[in-house]
């Protein structure tokens, strides 16, 4: 197991829907572009940038949140006290109330198994097993989405820099039920529910796709 920063930044005085999210990832992107790709995924010139996303943006019960990890956690701690207002489909609200709590917690495989529940929708399908989970019957869906979490949760673990080693083996089962939800105008299958996992992994962060857009937020129950 390791120790990794995570920063935490809510705003408890304005109240946003979940689906604003992304409306807030563009914000800062553009608010702090000149300070790193780290704020926005994206490198110079708007090449993608495909790994975990250090910094993420979310509405969480409401309340804007960012959270950023290691390096994004203390970039984004810098630049806290530069954040005075918030403009969100042309509205400003000048942030009066603002709160940040920096902590050390554990991440990696345990001996243990833990719950986590999905705060905000997981969006665990893409284009080539989209197709294969829609053929699938009920267990093959169970045993597809069973994987594709530890696919998520490795994924996390690689964009941290943290190496399983030849002992160490991740088990996972899901419980989620499905639900329909629009991403980038377009019809997505997406999932809410829990799961169970030998890892210890820290309140708040996303799995699947679109994290730093605020999807696939877990909460340990």
């Amino acid at each position: 197991m390791k120790k990794i920063q995570v920063l935490h930044i809510q705003f408890p005085e304005i109240q946003l829907k979940t689906r604003d999210a992304h409306k807030l990832r563009g914000y800062f992107g553009n608010l702090f572009k000149e300070h790193s790709a780290l704020l926005h995924n994206n490198y110079e010139g708007g090449k993608l940038k495909y790994q975990y996303p250090l910094v993420q943006y979310k509405v969480i019960g409401g309340i804007p949140t960012l959270l950023a990890l290691e390096e994004g956690a203390h970039l984004l701690a810098g630049l806290f006290l530069q954040i005075k207002e918030l403009n969100i489909d042309g509205i400003t609200y000048t942030i009066h109330n603002k709160s940040m709590k920096t902590e050390e917690v554990g991440i990696g495989h345990s001996t243990e198994l833990y719950e986590y529940k999905f705060q905000t929708l997981w969006m665990a399908l893409n284009q080539t097993n989209h197709k294969l989970f829609l053929e699938a019957t009920d267990e093959q869906r169970t045993i597809m989405l069973n994987k594709i979490l530890l696919g998520n949760v490795l994924s996390l673990l690689k964009g941290l820099n943290i190496r399983l080693n030849e002992n160490e083996h991740l088990m996972a089962k899901t419980n989620v039920s499905e639900k329909s939800t629009k991403f980038k105008d377009k019809d997505m299958i997406a999932f809410m529910g829990s799961f169970i996992i030998n890892a210890i992994l820290p309140d708040g962060i996303g799995l699947g796709k679109a994290v730093s857009r605020g999807f696939g937020t877990i909460k340990k129950q």
